[in-house]
């Protein structure tokens, strides 16, 4: 089985940093790991202090995000 990392390994200039679409699919965002819920098309993570945090797909490009983690 292939992660997505294997699959799309970089965002490239043609997607126009299009989020994934396939469910689970994990992104970072400010720090923060958030993983795609299929069935509610949104994305799930926790804040700084631990608490569940969820938000759209439109958020998430405007917050910015990437498929690695930055320091």
């Amino acid at each position: 089985m292939r992660t997505a990392m294997e699959t799309q390994p970089q965002q490239d200039a043609e997607s126009d940093s299009a989020l994934p679409t396939t469910p689970c699919s994990v992104v970072w965002s400010r720090g923060h790991a958030y993983v795609l819920e299929g069935f509610r098309a949104r994305w799930v993570g926790r804040d700084d202090r631990g608490r569940p945090h969820a938000i759209s797909g439109a958020e998430m490009q405007r917050r910015g995000w990437t498929f690695t983690r930055t320091a």
